[in-house]
């Protein structure tokens, strides 16, 4: 969430791809932070968090904004779970760039279990390797939760009854890779949701658009499907970087060998939406994180964690929820203004009186 600090040249060395999965650590050990200071509640992130009890806790600023992004994507992903129970249907889920993501783990010991038909977790090679290492750890706890599983390629991949860890670079044409990874597990009858949690940033505006673009046929009427399953997308990342935050924010990142080439296209909220739209989405919407904290939070949470710890950076807080938004599409087999999907995202909450 903060704007990363500078580092030494030695740490430039590395390969941009290293310091984008280095981007995935800082994510865990902000959620282990804010899950220590009672932000959040996951049982599941010491096991992929090596040697987590030693890890210090972060500043307010990354706990707070790391509390926004997963209390917003949470209820989506929990709304999306919702609305599929009167089709009487299972959902799929497809987390992109899932990194040390727990969100799998924290679904199957909740009240949305079994209405999760498959969840499945993309992402590079040797981040999937130490993953499907800390699941197999008798110590992690997280097979436990699973159930039986097994290694595939090389112990890159991992699949149990709905569980997939899937190794791949979600920056090569997706046509090329996809039908040989998911293969027979990703079902185009089922409602289904993709996560991008900051991955399309990272990558151009083409390979993003051809990504996304290959859901969407995936998930178009076709011979063999007639009535596919209604298809939505939640984006989580940072825009607008073109005001003087914004390039400090990319300046930094480019000490530690990191671009942005997906936010140039993203200069504003009001230019998010377009993500899917463009790609035959029926509706589409984006909140900053300054936004739903401040009107899609209940204020009795707001107070809750407001009593961890003392923020004395307000405005910088304001800052850089400002530059960090939520996207939600949704492609519906139907007309969407008159099928329960239109109901899905993110709104304001009754403002509770004193």
């Amino acid at each position: 969430m903060h704007p990363p600090a500078l580092v030494n040249r030695s740490e430039r060395a590395h390969d941009s791809d290293a310091a984008i999965r280095q981007t995935d650590s800082d994510a865990a050990l902000a959620r282990l932070s804010a899950v220590r200071k009672g932000y959040l509640n996951d049982r599941f992130i010491n096991s992929l968090v090596p040697r987590a009890q030693l890890q210090p806790l972060r500043p307010p600023l990354i706990n707070i904004g790391t509390y926004v992004r997963s209390e917003a994507i949470d209820r989506l992903v929990e709304q999306w779970l919702e609305l599929s129970k009167p089709e009487g249907q299972l959902c799929q889920i497809v987390s992109l760039g899932a990194g040390s993501d727990t969100r799998f783990w924290r679904l199957m010991e909740g009240p949305w279990k079994e209405q999760l038909g498959a969840y499945f977790e993309l992402d590079f090679p040797d981040v999937t390797l130490k993953k499907a290492m800390a699941i197999r750890n008798p110590r992690s706890g997280l097979s436990t939760t699973l159930g039986p599983s097994e290694l595939d390629l090389g112990g890159q991949a991992l699949h149990s009854s709905r569980y997939h860890l899937l190794p791949c670079d979600l920056r090569k044409a997706p046509a090329d890779i996809f039908p040989g990874l998911f293969k027979d597990h990703l079902s185009p009858g089922l409602p289904t949701l993709l996560l991008f949690e900051c991955v399309l940033v990272y990558m151009s505006p083409e390979a993003s658009s051809t990504l996304i673009q290959w859901f969407v046929d995936f998930f178009t009427p076709s011979t063999q499907t007639p009535l596919p399953g209604t298809l939505g997308g939640a984006v989580y990342e940072m825009f607008g970087l073109e005001d003087a935050f914004g390039k400090v924010m990319m300046n930094n990142l480019r000490a530690r060998n990191i671009s942005l080439p997906g936010a140039k296209p993203y200069p504003s909220l009001e230019s998010l939406p377009a993500r899917f739209l463009r790609n035959g989405f029926t509706s589409a919407k984006a909140l900053t994180l300054r936004n739903i904290k401040s009107n899609c939070i209940e204020p009795s949470e707001l107070e809750r964690i407001s009593s961890f710890e003392m923020l004395d950076e307000v405005e910088e807080l304001n800052l850089v929820l400002e530059h960090y938004a939520i996207t939600w599409g949704v492609k519906a087999s139907s007309d969407v203004t008159v099928s329960p999907w239109i109901e899905w995202g993110l709104r304001p909450v009754k403002q509770e009186l004193d």
